[in-house]
Order: structure tokens, then C-alpha cells, then sequence
């Protein structure tokens, strides 16, 4: 029998990397030092909802080592907004799925209101890490508290507090999937159950927390970003729409990763203001995330309610299911509709379920927000699936 696997397929092939991990010498974002670089520390709300009435950063910018700091009403004076970035829904699924989106916009720096405790409204940079975090706590903030809105389903209702004022609404994403008669099925089945499942918010832990590291060649008007990010060609797309560059002049390179999980999945405000800075200041410029920034800064992941039924006959059958279920995805949503879509298109899993009818729904709240992590959408699926079955059974 001829080999046609050649020298890789069905073979066990040795890691080239694991040496060099595994004896130290693995480079991560903070091991990345260059010459004259700046620290960067960010000023993060307290608050969970409240409108900026004033952030002062007069006494910050005295001190010793600062070499900028900008809150978010500076940099809307030198910045477009950021766009929209709702990932489109891809084309296959557009004849399944019925839906209607809206995307609020996030700022780089939050400018008219914060919507989540650990959402950034100032930025220093100076000299050393130690001088940035001194000068951040200079910084004096007035914040207007308003009502926190932490649950999903409270967000829906008519006297629920706004947190996207241009909206009028906290439902951003709904949407409908059918296939065959689920309605008629159900009722002809001789047996239903209902029951309310829950897959809990969380948040990854990689070891390495997020960090950037960005620099700006005047000579050849081009960038080069050291990013923690399991995304440098969407990174590079960015930072150049930001910088008004060509892809071409703008490299993003991810080094060692430390772990990621779908957190680092993204673009984050934090990759652009640190090239912003790198370019308006003409020096390179550092910042690396801590454990408690990250936790609460950093996107977490599910949090769905599930409200499923099911009609099933004597030996056990699926006549017909029905999924009504509400995604939390906290103050924005950085990748858009994919994870709610990804949970209503995966819904029935292996299963040869022939009446479906599924609608999800997206509510905002003033959470940390919510993203895609390991199989986006289909764990929460799954465990409503396999939790359904199981009672079935």
C-alpha cells in the first residue's frame, strides 16, 4: 500500500518550541525593552454607571517623569471616532436567520458616561512604570453615580435605566431561527417539558496578562505593535485606520503568547491608544496589563439564560424544541453578534431534530463586556442541548 501520508500526516512530530519555553527562553510582552521607552498606566472607573462631569489631569501632568496624559474629551479632539465593528453575519446562515443588530461604538476613552466598573477614562505616560502609576493617582475624576444595571432581563424593561442613551433601548440583538413546524409539533407531541437553564458569566486566566508594546519609524512612516493578541491582522487593520496608514507600513507581532482562551480574540482599546501615543510622541510606548485590571477590564464570557422546551413521545423522540434565550454582553460588544448567532445556529448539535424554533436576545447592562472564548456560542448551546436530553431521558 503506498504511503500517502508523506513525512506529516498520521506521524507524532516533536514541538519545535518546547525547548526554548521550557529553559527560559521564551519572550513575552514584558520582556520586550526599547530604547527611551514610555510606561503607560490607565485611569479606570470605580463606578459601574455614572456620567463624566470632569476628569482634571492638571496635577498629573506636573508630575515628575510625565510625558502626556489625555482624558477621553482630549482625545475626541484629535482622534475620529473609533467604527463600528459588528462582524457580519456570515452569508450562509442568512437564509436561517432573521435578525435585527444594533452596535454601540466603543471609545477608546469613555467621554460622556462610564458603563462598567474598570472602563478607562484617562491615560498617562511617562518615564517609568512607577512614575505613570504615581501621576495616575493624581488624576481627580467627578463622576455623576447613576443606577447600576445588572441583570439582563431587568434591562428589558420599560423602567430600566439606558445605558446607550442613543439607542432608547438596552436590547441590541434579536433574532429568530426556524426550521419545520415547530409550533404544530409541539402540540401534537404526547409529552413536554419546560425548563430554565443558566451557563454562568467567567473570566479567562491566562498567565500572561494583556500587554502592547508600540513603536513609530518617522524615516519610513510606518509602525511596528508587539501585542498580546491571538488577532495581529485584525490589530494591524486597525491601528492603521487609526493612524491613516496603509496595511503595508503598519506590522503587528504577537511573541509568546502566555495564554489567551478567546480573551485576547479581539481588539481592545488599549492596542490603539498605546500606538497612538507611540506615534504622536515619536517614542516607543509600554503597557502591560495586571491581574486586576484584567479581571475587570478584560472581555468575560457567556452568561445566557436559556428557557428551552420540548416535545417528545413514549420512546423518547424529539418531536420539537423550542430555545428562548438572553445573552448579558455587558457594556459593548466588541465582536458583535457572533457569539448569540453562533449559539442559535448550533442549538441541536448532533441531533437529527426536525421543528426548531429558537430567538435569542442581547440586553446591555454596565457590565464588564462579553466576547467570544474556547467555541464562542456553542458551549451554551450544547449545555442547554445536552441538559434537555438528559431530562428527556
Amino acid at each position: 500500500m503506498s504511503d500517502i501520508g508523506g513525512p506529516y500526516v498520521g506521524r507524532a512530530l516533536l514541538r519545535r518550541e518546547d525547548r526554548r519555553l521550557l529553559t527560559g527562553r521564551g519572550q513575552f510582552i514584558a520582556d520586550l525593552v526599547l530604547p527611551r521607552m514610555l510606561h503607560v498606566v490607565l485611569v479606570r472607573s470605580p463606578l459601574a454607571h455614572a456620567r463624566i462631569r470632569d476628569v482634571d489631569l492638571s496635577r498629573a501632568r506636573a508630575a515628575p517623569g510625565v510625558a502626556i496624559a489625555l482624558n477621553g474629551a482630549d482625545l475626541l479632539q484629535m482622534l475620529p471616532p473609533v467604527p463600528e465593528g459588528q462582524i457580519s453575519l456570515p452569508r450562509k446562515w442568512t437564509t436561517v436567520i432573521q435578525h435585527k443588530f444594533l452596535n454601540p461604538s466603543q471609545p477608546l476613552l469613555a467621554h460622556d458616561k462610564v458603563r462598567h466598573v474598570g472602563e478607562a477614562i484617562a491615560i498617562v505616560a511617562a518615564e517609568t512604570r512607577e512614575q505613570a502609576e504615581d501621576a495616575a493617582e493624581l488624576v481627580a475624576w467627578d463622576l455623576e453615580e447613576l443606577p447600576p444595571v445588572l441583570d439582563p432581563e431587568a434591562a428589558l424593561r420599560p423602567d430600566s435605566p439606558i445605558v446607550h442613551d442613543r439607542f432608547d433601548t438596552n436590547l441590541i440583538g434579536d433574532f429568530r431561527v426556524t426550521r419545520g413546524d415547530p409550533d404544530g409539533a409541539m402540540a401534537r407531541a404526547p409529552h413536554r417539558l419546560k425548563r430554565r437553564f443558566y451557563h454562568h458569566r467567567y473570566a479567562a486566566v491566562p498567565m500572561e496578562c494583556r500587554g502592547v508594546v508600540s513603536a513609530y519609524d518617522a524615516r519610513t512612516d510606518s509602525a511596528t505593535i508587539w501585542s498580546s493578541t491571538q488577532v495581529v491582522h485584525w490589530v494591524r487593520r486597525e491601528a492603521a485606520a487609526l493612524l491613516g496608514l496603509p496595511e503595508a507600513r503598519v506590522r503587528c507581532i504577537a511573541l509568546d503568547v502566555g495564554g489567551g482562551f478567546g480573551g485576547k480574540g479581539h481588539v481592545y482599546p488599549e492596542d490603539l491608544l498605546v500606538t497612538f501615543l507611540a506615534h504622536r510622541l515619536g517614542r516607543p510606548v509600554r503597557w502591560i496589563e495586571d491581574r486586576r485590571e484584567h479581571l475587570m477590564s478584560a472581555t468575560h464570557s457567556r452568561d445566557q439564560w436559556h428557557d428551552v422546551e420540548v416535545g417528545f413521545d413514549d420512546d423518547g423522540h424529539i418531536r420539537a424544541i423550542r430555545d428562548d434565550y438572553l445573552v448579558d454582553c455587558g457594556a459593548w460588544n466588541p465582536i458583535g453578534s457572533g457569539v448569540a448567532y453562533n449559539t442559535a445556529v448550533h442549538l441541536t448539535g448532533p441531533y437529527k431534530i426536525e421543528n426548531l424554533a429558537a430567538s435569542g436576545r442581547i440586553a446591555v447592562t454596565t457590565k464588564t463586556p462579553n466576547a467570544p472564548y474556547r467555541g464562542a456560542g456553542r458551549p451554551e448551546a450544547a449545555f442547554a442541548m445536552e441538559r434537555t436530553i438528559d431530562l428527556v431521558a
